[in-house]
């Protein structure tokens, strides 16, 4: 699985090179003190706890990029947020409600302050965190580290505590801070002032740089980190300065993306546990692009993955069975267990997966994941999946269809081509 890593490192590669050319020789090692004092975050390979006490389960919610891109505006976030309440979506977990790019002006104000987009967010930004807190929601924005976000607004590089001041000013509750505008074109001074370093080096920095200020400003906000177009190895370090962290690039609304996005999360999950979890990026259910069974393997496999679950389709016109997808209690029980375990693979061949994910009650959350393009006969056994043997044997429940039976021992399911089934499997006491 590390090859799906390495070759999309590669790709990259050759695509940002012209783009990422770092001021002095290239084989320059970045100097052993960092210019503004910090120290490079440590290396953490498995799950140490949050760095900040939230996030003790993945983040649910929602955020609009995947569907509304730079067309956002303060009427979609507030229909957005009426409809997680209208169709209890807040009861069942999913509270943030996150305005990706686009949120803010061009420029900076005299003052050197952030301030909304003054034609899709008129009312300010402040006035839609009180919209979204007065409906008992969360209320997150987004930002880049660098001096732009993706889409040349104004980032937080020199900023970082006046930024997020103002963020806990009006409110925010969860930050998505994205690795973008990353060239020494883009993103001159920064460079300037870290000559010979590679950008995983300075985004051990950078990122640490806004943990603290969020810290300073005494409220809690979720950080999570991104990176659309950068392998930055986010699950070696970035527990100790976030609560979730991107393992790939950014999805789109096709099978291909989704399991290339799955395979890269499922390779760490000794990173994952309560407040720091990998984040294979938002969910695409309801946009259109896969079929309603690619869609439940999206939502089982982000389950059992211990993936944050952040919707981004448009949920005030979403169909009968994608509301179904989404709400599922069952499924979404799997994935804010608050055990904290992802997922690790049993099986794995020829595109038929077994994934087991232990959970807090004893029981194990068993996918069976037929990546092929035919039905496929998947088995597995309980004692494969992490199981103690049980004398009066095994309940299974089908999450997706709610049907109980009972095993002594094997799993066995008839798998529709690009399908999943997900059981939960429990010792009879």
């Amino acid at each position: 699985m590390r090859s799906t890593r390495s070759a999309l490192a590669v790709a990259l590669a050759a695509v940002t090179a012209s783009l990422c050319l770092l001021p002095g020789p290239a084989t320059a090692a970045a100097p052993t003190i960092r210019p503004d004092g910090d120290a490079a975050p440590k290396s953490v390979s498995t799950s140490e706890g949050s760095y900040n006490g939230l996030a003790l389960t993945p983040p649910m919610g929602w955020n609009s990029w995947n569907k509304l891109r730079c067309a956002v505006d303060e009427e979609d976030v507030r229909g957005i947020a009426d409809a997680i309440v209208a169709k209890g979506l807040d009861k069942k977990g999913y509270r943030f409600v996150t305005v990706d790019d686009c949120w803010m002006a061009k420029s900076r104000d005299a003052q050197g302050n952030l301030t909304a987009d003054p034609e899709r967010f008129p009312s300010g930004m402040k006035a839609l965190g009180d919209y979204l807190h007065a409906r008992g929601l969360k209320f997150g924005l987004y930002e880049s580290p660098t001096q732009g976000t993706c889409q040349k607004r104004p980032g937080s590089y020199g900023h970082e505590q006046q930024d997020a001041d103002k963020f806990a000013e009006w409110g925010v509750d969860y930050l998505k801070h994205d690795w973008c505008q990353t060239s020494a074109t883009e993103s001159p001074d920064m460079w300037a002032d870290f000559p010979g370093y590679s950008q995983k080096e300075l985004a051990q920095v950078l990122f640490p740089r806004m943990a603290k200020a969020l810290e300073k400003t005494g409220r809690p906000i979720v950080y999570s980190l991104s990176a659309c177009c950068e392998d930055l190895d986010f699950e070696q370090w970035a527990r100790t300065t976030s609560n979730l962290w991107r393992t790939s690039t950014d999805i789109a609304d096709n099978w291909a993306s989704m399991v290339s996005n799955f395979e890269a999360a499922a390779e760490f999950p000794e990173a994952a546990g309560p407040g720091g979890w990998n984040d294979p990026d938002m969910l695409e259910v309801g946009n259109g692009g896969m079929t309603d069974t690619e869609y439940r393997s999206h939502m089982s496999l982000w389950s059992v993955l211990a993936a944050p679950l952040i919707m981004g389709n448009d949920l005030r016109t979403m169909s009968p069975e994608t509301e179904r997808i989404l709400g599922n209690k069952r499924v979404i029980a799997v994935d804010q267990d608050p055990l904290g375990k992802q997922a690790t693979v049993v099986s794995r061949q020829d595109g038929r997966w077994v994934l087991s994910k232990e959970l807090a009650d004893g029981s194990r959350a068993v996918a069976l994941f037929n990546a092929t393009d035919q039905t496929q006969r998947l088995s597995t056994t309980a004692a494969a999946a992490g199981l103690d043997p049980a004398p009066r044997g095994y309940a299974v429940r089908d999450l997706w269809s709610g049907e109980l039976t009972s095993t002594k021992g094997e799993l066995t399911a008839e798998v529709p081509a690009h399908g999943t089934v997900l059981l939960r499997v429990s010792p009879r006491r």
